[in-house]
């Protein structure tokens, strides 16, 4: 599912960029050339064009391909390489049994001797 999600997003992203570059721009007619045109920034346009509302489609498809894509990878169950890794044995430090300080009255510590006055 995942990957379908994500091969259908790269087709709709190659779309919206033909659509997007296909489109005329604002002041592309020759009347705007010389000054004639009659179209302002932010008054009526008249009735959108065919690839005005295809790019409108195939961008609100592409944002619920994104996320989509953000929802799925969040629930997915992350793996790592550390986790196949096993982790070291408590390696024990022992002393070989010639280096062991032998457990003898020469080996206790020594305690001086109170002094008698």
């Amino acid at each position: 599912m995942h990957t379908l999600v994500t091969i259908l997003h790269v087709v709709i992203s190659i779309a919206l960029i033909l659509v997007v570059l296909l489109q005329a721009g604002k002041g592309a007619s020759m009347g705007a050339a010389f000054g004639g045109s009659s179209q302002t920034v932010f008054g009526s346009s008249g009735a959108g064009t065919f690839l005005g509302k295809m790019t409108a489609a195939i961008a609100i498809i592409f944002m619920l391909t994104s996320l989509t894509l953000t929802y799925t990878s969040s629930r997915r169950p992350s793996s790592s390489l550390m986790e196949k890794v096993k982790a070291p044995a408590a390696a024990e430090q022992t002393i070989p049994a010639e280096a062991k300080p032998a457990q003898s009255e020469a080996a206790k510590p020594l305690v001086p001797a109170p002094v008698k006055k």
